[in-house]
């Protein structure tokens, strides 16, 4: 299941880098059109090669974040709930005590069942 959905997320950082690299091919071929001299044709080049380039790294960046949230997944769940309670600071707690309600040589409390 997490899988299909780290491929789903790839597949949608990947869709997104091509539209980025499409956009600066687009710009590259603005801005040679309105180029008057071969440097700011080469500085467009350029241009293009440096964003094409951050739409890379913002593909393989994306991939990392869902491996990362494919490794997330797997932790092991059994720590909550069974007195792993990674969140809670049981020493912060100085309201409560660790002494039972009742006398400790007396019986505890029926709670309720009472046999007459």
């Amino acid at each position: 299941m997490h899988t299909m959905k780290e491929k789903i997320s790839n597949m949608a950082s990947s869709a997104k880098k091509h539209v980025n690299i499409g956009k600066a091919q687009l710009e590259e071929k603005l801005e040679k059109a309105s180029a008057s001299t071969e440097e700011q044709k080469e500085l467009a080049h350029e241009r293009k090669k440096a964003k094409e380039a951050r739409a890379k790294m913002v593909l393989h960046q994306d991939k990392v974040k869902h491996l990362q949230e494919k490794m997330r997944a797997k932790q092991p769940q059994y720590l909550h709930g069974y007195g792993y309670d990674l969140d809670h600071d049981p020493t912060l707690d100085r309201d409560e005590t660790t002494a039972p309600p009742y006398h400790h040589t007396a019986h505890p409390p029926t709670h309720g069942h009472h046999k007459y």
